[in-house]
């Protein structure tokens, strides 16, 4: 069937009820429709990119989209993949994203299209329109069109749509006919009654009753027989196979607002100069390069389903070298930064009967994310938050709306701290889990305590703002990278991460202090000289891994799998 070009109804407004998920079909394309808590109406590809299940028979949670099969959970308007509960520990990878469809609501119902970047240019008549119910026929659309203009004296109004068709023999009032062609042998005729609401129930009975008439007497005829198609679902794996290098500055947002939101902690919400904000998950952090050239990481604290703005919260560092200081006294609203795609080494497990939120001052941030993320689908949860005093506590008027789920800890001694900490903590129990964020000091303490109660390890997660080792880089080793088929040198004085990159060799990296886990590589051989914050006790007993920013080698040679 050939495919015309424009928009098309696909849907009308009523079908879109409170946490529905609508199935239509435009030129053989399957569609799933839902409207999201937040108002936004979603028109995606209707497959789960798993295993090809049908998103129509999926759960919509208010800001995701949940596959019914096995679980996969995907953004609002974004259609990114953000949780995998076959890996709850994983964030999945970025570019597993569904395919999506153009989407405006106008006039009662929802419209699309198929071409890529082509405006909305439906002209309307004036007047007071009412959407019926959607009428489906086994025929094509030209034989309905057609069918429209003998049997019910339908007018052509092409200055509308192209399938646009005005009636005056179907009630008292005037009605106009839109063709939605789902495939060669099926169409839905949706019909619109001017006139207003006074008569409209009886109206609209009339005119329901007449196409429905109609529609047994084009499917009578035997030209007409329905013709068997297959759907068709446009190949993605490419897109999947070969993902998009990573870049530094791979968009630029806008400073829409800058304030305080605790004593030295300063919140900047910021929006995209176009487009919208990519998916992410409970956890993730971006980096934010600023005018000066200064790179950051700062965690994303909004919930599910954002993408008109993101907020992070950036801590006035006394000892700052250019990045805090520079955000609380230089940057200004309007202001133009760029920032990196979001990136999750704090992944949030979504299978825990209970999830313990343990945060220390601006630790709180990632898990403000998890805690909003849990809140969504009503997942138990505790958000316990240290800090010096309540007007150190960050985004405080956030936390009250997650209320009664969060605990306040002020001005605790270090000794009151792991006491409290004993107590938040306590004995572990199938399906507890722990997650972490704050000063290497606390999190310590809090793997420690962990461990004493006898929590496993697996059990146990989180993230520090810092590394607060000295770092020695007095030692020199060499590298045999085994799937690079080179071997290096690594110097007294520098990274390892510095010397892969001056041989080609690039890995990602953010904070290149040991803290977020970003440019870990795999060990093969040799023995690593752990110097990072990020590893776990079992992870650097194991010696598979290596921070390579600030880690070294105990042994002469270390085999990477590089």
């Amino acid at each position: 069937m050939a495919e015309l070009s424009g928009w098309f109804p696909v849907a009308a407004s009523h079908d879109l009820p409170l946490r529905h998920v609508f199935q239509a079909k435009l030129f053989d394309r399957e569609m799933a429709i839902w409207r999201a808590d937040d108002g936004n109406v979603n028109v995606w590809e209707n497959r789960c990119l798993h295993r090809g299940v049908r998103l129509s028979i999926g759960v919509n949670e208010g800001l995701e989209l949940k596959c019914q099969y096995h679980g996969w959970r995907y953004a609002n308007k974004t259609a990114g993949c953000i949780y995998i509960p076959a890996h709850p520990a994983n964030a999945p990878a970025r570019q597993i994203t569904n395919r999506t469809y153009p989407a405006v609501e106008r006039f009662g119902l929802v419209w699309t299209t198929l071409e890529k970047d082509l405006s909305f240019d439906v002209v309307w008549p004036d007047g007071d329109w009412s959407v019926l119910r959607a009428i489906p026929v086994h025929a094509g659309p030209d034989a309905v069109a057609a069918a429209l203009c003998k049997v019910l004296g339908a007018v052509p109004r092409p200055d509308i749509h192209a399938f646009a068709y005005a009636l005056s023999t179907l009630c008292e009032a005037p009605v106009l006919a839109l063709l939605q062609p789902q495939d060669s042998g099926k169409t839905v005729i949706r019909c619109l009654l001017s006139g207003g609401a006074q008569m409209e129930r009886r109206l609209a009975v009339q005119a329901n009753a007449t196409l429905t008439r109609f529609r047994n007497i084009v499917e009578a005829d035997a030209s007409l027989e329905p013709v068997e198609s297959e759907p068709v679902f446009e190949p993605v794996a490419s897109e999947l196979a070969e993902p998009p290098a990573a870049s530094p500055d791979a968009m630029t947002v806008r400073v829409e607002r800058k304030w305080q939101v605790a004593e030295g902690i300063t919140g900047l919400t910021v929006v995209p100069t176009t487009g919208n904000l990519p998916a992410f998950q409970p956890g993730a952090h971006i980096d934010v390069t600023l005018p000066t050239g200064v790179k950051r990481q700062y965690s994303i604290t909004d919930g599910p389903g954002t993408w008109k703005s993101w907020t992070i919260a950036v801590k006035n560092e006394p000892n700052s070298r250019g990045g805090s200081r520079f955000i609380a006294e230089t940057l200004r609203q309007g202001d133009l930064l760029s920032v990196s795609e979001p990136r999750n080494n704090f992944p949030l497990r979504r299978d825990a009967a209970e999830t313990l939120l343990i945060a220390g001052g601006i630790g709180v941030t990632p898990l403000l994310a998890m805690a909003r993320a849990l809140a969504a689908v009503r997942s138990g949860f505790r958000l316990h938050v240290f800090a010096r005093s309540e007007t150190h506590v960050p985004l405080a008027d956030q936390l009250d709306g997650l209320l009664p789920a969060v605990t306040l800890h002020l001005a605790l001694d270090p000794a009151q701290v792991a006491q409290r900490l004993a107590e938040v903590i306590g004995p572990h129990a199938p399906g507890r889990q722990i997650y972490a964020c704050g000063p290497g000091g606390m999190t310590q303490s809090v793997l420690a305590i962990a461990e004493e109660l006898g929590w496993p390890e697996e059990a146990v997660h989180f993230e520090n703002f810092n590394n607060d080792h000295v770092i020695d880089t007095s030692s020199a080793f060499a590298v045999d990278l085994a799937r690079s088929a080179l071997s290096i040198d690594v110097p007294a004085g520098q990274s390892l991460l510095s010397v892969l990159r001056a041989h080609g060799v690039e890995l990602p990296s953010a904070c290149e202090r040991g803290a977020c886990g970003t440019c870990r590589a795999e060990v093969i051989e040799g023995t690593p000289d752990h110097q990072d914050a990020y590893l776990s006790r079992g992870e650097r007993a194991s010696n598979r891994h290596i921070i390579t920013c600030v880690s070294r080698s105990r042994t002469p040679r270390l085999v990477l799998d590089l």
